[in-house]
């Protein structure tokens, strides 16, 4: 063998083992009953490795293998990082539309699957070609994968384009929804961009119909980066898919001082419909010395009326730690995209510090009750103190 050759070899064994590594619980404990999984909090349990970093990407994606143009074996193509995926369970599998980012900051789709959602994801052998809107966007991101009963699968995602009204700026942006639909997850047909009166991001498709027509989850904002007066997640209906507008919107959840939300939130993933509501995954930001703090939280609607939100518990529902703290951008925890098995299992996949996807395993059981009996936040010292209080005063109760 050539040292090309076993290098390549190498390389080649080196990227199947990182595909087959068995991933498990962060904690787990022995017993008289033998091994099993808790988490600190009840809500669910991490997983020790990521399913997706920018090293599981092909290698035919990464490296040209021709010896002759490529004696060093270099990666011609580098990969930055997988984050920010939609999920969906399709044909048994357990499927990511994964955000990969180049190292030339250009972010494209790609197909991961795996047999169990928690391991063995490979990537389908090419990325997604998405069609270009009217207009192309220079970068395209963050897709929310929405199984809807009209049939299609619809991907909603944040298209970006420079703001030519700043033409000295090369930083300006303008963000907008970006429609796709689907039978296969291969074949995708681009539909106009979400016409709206503000910029969007954060856009989630519903999965019914509501009153006869397409609702859309929405993120208002006055600029790229800032909400400006964009007060929260928003509501609106849409009569046409095929040339979605958005006439009237208003809000559902709405941002507050001195919260998780209070610079920024967004709905993640589609709601997962359940027998006491629609359970709702969404992301908050606030500002800190540090920068901006991205978390995960949840929230409840009610099922004749996903506009009105029944359950709101207080604070976050998962942050970055230890590892995941670390990467392209700091203290991000982020997620569009979930699995609920027929079993009621939940698979929550959420990228870390903009550069790798993890998940996490709950139910629909669990969630619920984190849901409707985790106190809302009080919104002040005071009322935070009672709520503790409280607590400890039940918990007196149960001793005695």
């Amino acid at each position: 063998m050539t040292t090309f050759e076993l290098k390549t070899k190498a390389l080649r064994q080196q990227h199947e083992a990182l595909l087959t590594r068995k991933n498990e619980p962060v904690t787990t404990a022995n017993s008289c009953f033998g091994t099993f999984r808790f988490s600190q909090n009840g809500i669910y349990e991490k997983y020790r490795y990521p399913v997706l970093t920018a090293e599981h990407t092909p290698l035919e994606w990464r490296y040209d293998f021709s010896e002759k143009d490529n004696p060093f074996l270099m990666q011609r193509i580098m990969c930055n990082a997988t984050l920010n995926s939609g999920a969906i369970k399709w044909n048994g599998k357990y499927l990511l539309v994964v955000r990969v980012e180049g190292a030339d900051r250009k972010s494209f789709f790609a197909v991961a699957e795996s047999p169990n959602g928690i391991d063995n994801f490979r990537f389908w052998e090419e990325p997604i070609t998405m069609p270009d809107d009217v207009i192309p966007a220079t970068n395209i991101y963050d897709m929310r994968i929405t199984q809807h009963e009209d049939g299609w699968i619809y991907g909603v995602f944040c298209a970006e384009r420079h703001d030519d009204s700043q033409a000295g700026n090369l930083s300006a942006a303008t963000a907008s929804a970006g429609i796709a639909r689907t039978k296969d997850l291969k074949t995708w047909y681009r539909l106009p961009d979400l016409k709206t009166k503000s910029q969007q991001r954060n856009v989630v498709l519903h999965p019914e119909f509501v009153d006869g027509k397409y609702a859309f989850y929405t993120r208002p904002q006055d600029g790229f980066i800032d909400t400006g007066s964009g007060g929260g997640i928003g509501w609106a209906l849409v009569d046409d898919i095929t040339h979605a507008e958005i006439k009237e919107e208003k809000i559902i959840y709405e941002r507050k001082y001195h919260t998780i939300t209070e610079v920024k939130n967004g709905e993640g993933p589609q709601p997962i419909k359940t027998e006491k509501g629609w359970l709702h995954l969404a992301h908050g930001v606030r500002g800190t010395a540090d920068g901006l703090r991205y978390v995960l939280y949840m929230y409840m609607t009610a099922l004749d009326d996903p506009t009105k939100v029944i359950a709101k518990p207080g604070g976050y529902f998962l942050v970055p730690e230890c590892d995941e703290y670390l990467g392209d951008v700091m203290n991000v925890a982020f997620s569009n995209g979930w699995i609920k098995d027929d079993d009621g299992r939940v698979l929550i996949y959420y990228a870390s510090a903009d550069t790798r996807l993890h998940v996490a395993e709950s139910s629909v059981e669990r969630l619920t009750d984190y849901c409707m009996n985790t106190p809302e936040d009080g919104l002040t010292t005071a009322a935070s103190v009672e709520t503790i209080k409280k607590l400890i005063e039940k918990n007196k109760q149960q001793i005695r």
